[in-house]
Parts: structure tokens; sequence; C-alpha cells
């Protein structure tokens, strides 16, 4: 046991070494030229009050800009900062579905197992009997989404991964699981269900000890709303928690539910998310395959030239190819990037609205495309 933990250390090491040499051998761009024309353009939207938030932009563990911009509380004028905990929305996917990769490399469960033989006493026989893990990964089980009236009118007492199957145990699948690909966070709801039921472990406490310890992610964690938690954004939006904007187009505090999910709600600051992206690289939390696995894309989704693996898209966008996972709702708004031929990662989480990060997200793009060009 030991003589495994003294060689991992020291493969992870000569991991990290190497990257870091690739970096020196190979970095062709002005990393101060590029902080100060994210700065500027940031500072610009931030002023006209279409941006609040924090960036960070890393090669390998070297980072090459990281800011904070605008209020994490309105109220006392607290400002965002680094370590701002921030509302990642969707991306806690990424979490859940390393989870179960991890399950299934220590023979656990099978990405084929269907979720009767996982969860015997399921009572929804038409999922149990046809749906799969693989499914529920890859949003092709024909699930749907537990975000409905119910679910908005007991927002607040939502809690436990237990807490939620009443919203979606008796949908019935729109289509035959494999046949087509849909969104669902239905699926990886049920999928937190999975994890509990084969680790023996509650969902959070899992995900706490199996991913953010050993990536170092201390704060990242999924919150309780009524908890007091140090440098928490709160949100503010125009829209409607159900859909549509305010025709007053004035921002209020969003309204979050008791508690995340499996399928998203955690909150992660940007400084975290590189940790986990280093980490998932350096296959700290899988192995190499089992990384492979997870990040590489699987089933073609809805979007343009856009694929899913395990709990992360991965696509080509104007010749780049990037893996990650993004998050919104009223009020929250979050984008992971890797690049992982150039090993950039890029990370926006904003307390507005998702469309504050669009352009954010289009420039960090922009200038890790002029880094790669310029290193060829």
């Amino acid at each position: 046991m030991i003589t495994s933990g003294v060689y991992r250390v020291a493969i992870t090491v000569l991991i990290l070494m190497g990257l870091a040499m690739e970096t020196s051998k190979t970095d062709a761009i002005d990393n101060s030229a590029v902080a100060k024309e994210l700065d500027t353009f940031l500072q610009r939207a931030a002023a006209a009050d279409e941006f609040s938030g924090a960036v960070l932009l890393a090669r390998n563990d070297q980072i090459v800009f990281s800011k904070a911009y605008g209020l994490a509380n309105k109220d006392n004028k607290t400002p965002n900062a680094i370590d701002t905990k921030f509302n990642i929305g969707s991306m806690s996917k990424m979490f859940t579905a390393v989870a179960v990769a991890q399950l299934a490399e220590r023979g656990k469960l099978s990405f084929t197992d269907s979720v009767g033989k996982l969860l015997p006493e399921y009572p929804n026989k038409d999922v149990a009997a046809k749906v799969t893990v693989h499914h529920l990964l890859t949003h092709t089980s024909g699930m749907g989404s537990y975000h409905n009236d119910a679910y908005f009118a007991n927002l607040e007492k939502m809690r436990t991964v237990r807490d939620l199957l009443p919203l979606y145990v008796n949908e019935q699948l729109d289509f035959e699981p494999g046949a087509s690909w849909q969104y669902s966070n239905s699926g990886y709801a049920l999928l937190g269900l999975i994890i509990e039921k084969v680790s023996g472990q509650d969902y959070f406490d899992y995900v706490k000890e199996h991913i953010f310890k050993p990536a170092g992610m201390v704060n990242t964690d999924s919150y309780e709303i009524d908890k007091s938690v140090s440098n928490l954004a709160l949100g503010y939006t125009k829209m409607r928690f159900t859909g549509g904007t305010d025709p007053s187009g004035a921002r209020r505090p969003n309204r979050r539910p008791a508690k995340g999910s499996p399928a998203g709600g955690g909150y992660s600051t940007v400084e975290d998310m590189l940790k986990f992206s280093l980490a998932l690289r350096g296959n700290k939390l899988l192995s190499q395959k089992y990384t492979e696995l997870v990040m590489k894309g699987q089933v073609a989704t809805t979007g343009p030239g856009g694929k899913y693996g395990y709990g992360f898209g991965d696509k080509m966008i104007d010749g780049k190819h990037i893996v990650g996972h993004n998050g919104g709702a009223p009020g929250i708004g979050a984008n992971f990037d890797i690049f992982p031929e150039s090993g950039y990662t890029a990370v926006v989480l904003t307390n507005y609205d998702p469309s504050a990060m669009s352009a954010v997200v289009t420039k960090l793009r922009e200038v890790v495309g002029s880094a790669q060009n310029a290193s060829r």
C-alpha cells in the first residue's frame, strides 16, 4: 500500500513536470498582454453592468489571468473575489459522472447495468427494465427534467437526493432509451440515487471525499440555503424562474433550492475548478483509461458539432477542441472549458443570468485560439 502510494505521487509529480516543460517550450504568447486584454474587456463589461463574477485562464497549472468583478452581495456592497463561491448550475453533472466512473472502475457497477439491477425497488418498471447507467450519463435515457411545477412549488424543501424522487419517478419515457438525445436533469438525479445505493454513502459526502478532497477543492460543495456560508455570491436575475424575462428589466435576487443536487446547483470557485481540471487530467480522480472515457464524446447532441460523453461535452468550436460543461439558471451562469491539446483551462462564473457570460466565454476562446495558433 505504501509503495503504491509513493509510486502514484512520483508519477503525478513527473506528469506535472512534463506539463510545465511543455508550457515553457511552446508558450508563444505574452501572458501579461493577454491579461491586460482580458481585464480591459471585462472592466468594460462590468462598468456597463453586463458582467458580474470571476474569470480564470490557465495553461496547465500556470495561471495566465484571474480576476473578479461586480458585487457578490448588492445589499452590503460585498465585492466578488477570486475565492467567491458561485452557483455552478449543471457543471455539477461532471462530479456526478466522475463519481459513477469511479464506482465502475472499482467494479461496483457497470455502465451497461440497468436501473432495476442497481435499484431493485425502483417503482417505475419501464425505466428499471430499459434504462442503463450509460443512458443516464449520456442523456439518452428518454427521461426528462424534474424542473416542473411541483419542483418550483417546493423549491426550498429539497435537501436530499431522495427528496427529488417523487418529482420524476412516475414520468413516462419520451423515447426508447438509446434512440435519441435529450438533456435530462431527472436522469442525473437518478444517478445520485445509484451512487448512494452502490457506495453506501450520502451523495454529497461521497463527492466531497472522493472528488473534492483528492483534488484539493476546499471551496466546493452543495450548501443548504439556510446555513451561513462565507464568500458566497448571491444571484441576481432579470428572468422569471420558470422562464422568460421580467418586462421591467430590473435585476432582483434569484430563488434557489434548499440544496444542490447530482444534476446541478452546487457551488465552487474559479480556482477550485482549475484544481478539478488538473486533478482530472493528471489522473488523480480516475485512471487514464476512465478519464479518457468520461471526457470523450459518445453521442451526438442537438447542438452543432457537439457530442456528449459521460458528464462532459466534447465539441469543436471554430477549429478548437473543447471538453467541459456549462450551467445556467436565473442569476446563475457558469462555463468550464478544457482545451486538451494545448492544456488551457478557462472558467467563467457569474452571479448574473447566463447571457452575462456569453461574450466572456467567446472572448476567452478567441484568446486561447490565438495562443494555440501562435504555438504551432
